[in-house]
């Protein structure tokens, strides 16, 4: 069994900081791929930002230039800096994991509420 806990949410004002953590516990080593997506009301689940094990970061454009992805392979953490917030930003924001083995197995924390009121 693996699992994907997140922490950090919260209700920030437009324009503040928040960073979100997740770490992964269980039968597990390494993850190829982890990072995060986030779900607004009424809208499909989206790409925020992943990054490999060999440190290569991939962003959605809309947060590029003030998110930032890292991870602790030893430790098998993701975090998520999050700067100049805005409230279009206001979503559930989900740990994502994935082990590449011939195909992808792909794991979800719980999800963690992110707030931003303008």
């Amino acid at each position: 069994q693996v699992a994907l806990v997140e922490s950090g949410g919260g209700l920030v004002q437009a324009g503040g900081s928040l960073r979100l953590s997740c770490a992964a516990s269980g039968s597990i080593f390494s993850f190829n791929v982890m990072g995060w997506y986030r779900q607004a009301p009424g809208k499909q689940r989206e790409l925020v930002a992943t990054i490999t094990s060999g440190g290569f970061a991939n962003y959605a454009d809309s947060v590029k230039g003030r998110f930032t992805v890292s991870r602790d392979n030893a430790k098998i953490t993701v975090d998520l800096q999050m700067n100049s917030l805005k409230p279009e930003d206001t979503a559930v924001y989900y740990c994502y994991a994935a082990v590449v083995r011939g195909r992808s197995y792909d794991y979800w924390g719980q999800g963690t509420q992110v707030t931003v009121s303008s």
